[in-house]
């Protein structure tokens, strides 16, 4: 493949923001945003535990986190096995005060009239119910907690279409939604709940797409590149800290300028 783009630029880790004494449940943890989001609550003080369906992968990123981080398998779509996992976790660390519900797939790509049953119900099993699931269950022990936080990983397309992708629009659209929904009921007993949409983000998943389709997908993003894990990371955990205590029922882009045009 040809040289991509220059990389985005760091993101300093955020020394500002100080979660110590909480405890943070991060699903789809093992790569990606999900593990760039459990290191910068790790940095910051919080005790995490990194959720994944891939344990192997989870384990690993538990273990460079230090001994405050844990790694359990879990299947979002397994309503049964996110309680059992949110259970786990207050009993082990004695509550639960964040959570970032990042576990997606992507899903087909096929017109909406061709689009397989079995995969629309794949794609909005783990993209929908998932989030839903894991804030049932979430919410409870939250607010047993004292209250904190909770981050509902969207997408650019929770706002935008995209031709082929029925299934994962419509479940990101509805998260969003979601999310809106359950700030209002719960905001006032000192839970906040927001969701972060971020656009086409450079990952190890896109290593092997040619440069014609790679570029194709910068020049969607005005800012000229793609999104880095570290960059939604960094929108996640300030809308996760005190610093965003007046910021609840909100859908907040970090997309490259991708929803501006």
């Amino acid at each position: 493949m040809a040289p991509r783009r220059p990389p985005s630029p760091p993101v300093e880790t955020l020394m500002h923001l100080d979660f110590s004494g909480k405890v943070a449940l991060v699903t789809g943890a093992a790569s990606g945003i999900g593990e760039a989001v459990a290191r910068q609550l790790a940095t910051n003080g919080a005790r995490v535990v990194v959720a994944d369906l891939d344990l192997a992968a989870a384990e690993a990123v538990a273990e460079s986190l230090g001994s405050g981080a844990r790694a359990r398998q879990l299947d979002v779509g397994d309503a049964d096995a996110v309680r059992q996992l949110v259970d786990a976790s207050v009993a082990e660390y004695g509550g639960l005060h964040l959570a970032v519900n990042n576990a997606g797939i992507g899903g087909a790509s096929l017109p909406t009239a061709d689009y397989p049953l079995e995969e629309w119900h794949r794609v909005l099993g783990v993209n929908l119910h998932g989030v839903f699931f894991s804030m049932k269950y979430e919410i409870p022990a939250i607010l047993a907690s004292g209250g904190g936080a909770i981050v509902n990983m969207a997408s650019i397309l929770g706002s935008n279409g995209w031709a082929g992708s029925t299934a994962y629009v419509a479940a990101k659209h509805a998260l969003v939604g979601m999310t809106k929904t359950a700030a209002l009921e719960y905001s006032a007993q000192g839970l906040r709940i927001n969701a972060v949409g971020p656009g086409f983000i450079d990952t190890p998943l896109l290593a092997g797409m040619d440069r014609a389709a790679y570029d194709g997908l910068v020049g969607l993003h005005p800012i000229g590149r793609l999104g880095s894990a570290e960059e939604v990371a960094a929108l996640t955990c300030f809308l996760l800290s005190e610093q965003a205590s007046f910021i609840t029922g909100s859908y907040h882009l970090v997309d490259g300028g991708f929803s501006a045009r």
